[in-house]
């Protein structure tokens, strides 16, 4: 397996099946919580996985682009989401987003533990480019917290590497006031189902902002 979050490992991390099982889980409570308060218009996810916030979207009104590095990735998400309501809404991309860029900004850009292959808060850095003026960016990251792991890339026993994680001050810190407002910055944990039933602790960070100018 590749050391860097190139395709290649994203690749066979979808191939394996290991991030495959938590779709079931729905779409991040916090996507909900934000998409609920704004009116539908055009939303990007950025790292799509498998769809489960691009298909809970796209259901609500929204016209979304669904981005992610891995084809695995957006082949289970095109038959995942097939037949569901608002599917015709969604347009999937298999591509690298530390060099794809979107034709227009978006009202809303998401992205839910992306991990690409360039410093994390840079790339968070990269994605808030593409809100347009009185969009929001919703960005939900693993924290960094004593126990991550710091060798390979796994995310099943000691959680994503340091580099690949943040906390809620390094990211709004990046945001540039006279440009953002900040609404939530949040840090929570809570527990998933992963496979065979197994608890799947979460470390998040949550943090939404809306675009001034």
């Amino acid at each position: 397996m590749s050391n860097e979050f190139d395709r290649e490992f994203w690749e066979e991390r979808w191939r394996s099946g290991a991030h495959g099982s938590m779709a079931a889980s729905g779409p991040h409570p916090a996507l909900r919580a934000v998409a609920d308060e704004l009116e539908p218009g055009t939303a990007l996810d950025a790292g799509c996985g498998s769809g489960a916030e691009a298909s809970w979207l796209a259901a609500a009104g929204w016209r979304v682009t669904a981005v992610d590095i891995a084809e695995s990735a957006i082949a289970q998400a095109r038959e995942r989401t097939a037949g569901l309501p608002g599917a015709e809404r969604i347009e999937w991309f298999a591509a690298d987003l530390t060099t794809w860029t979107p034709e227009a900004p978006y009202d809303l850009v998401a992205t839910h533990y992306a991990h690409p292959a360039m410093p994390q808060l840079d790339f968070y850095d990269r994605i808030a480019d593409w809100v347009a003026p009185g969009g929001t960016l919703l960005i939900v990251g693993h924290r960094h917290h004593e126990g991550h792991g710091h060798e390979g890339h796994g995310h099943d026993h000691d959680g994503p590497p340091a580099a690949a994680s943040v906390t809620a001050a390094t990211v709004t810190d990046r945001l540039d006031p006279t440009v953002w407002t900040v609404r939530t910055t949040d840090e929570v944990d809570r527990v998933l189902t992963g496979p065979g039933g197994r608890p799947v602790p979460l470390h998040d960070v949550v943090v939404r902002a809306v675009r001034t100018r």
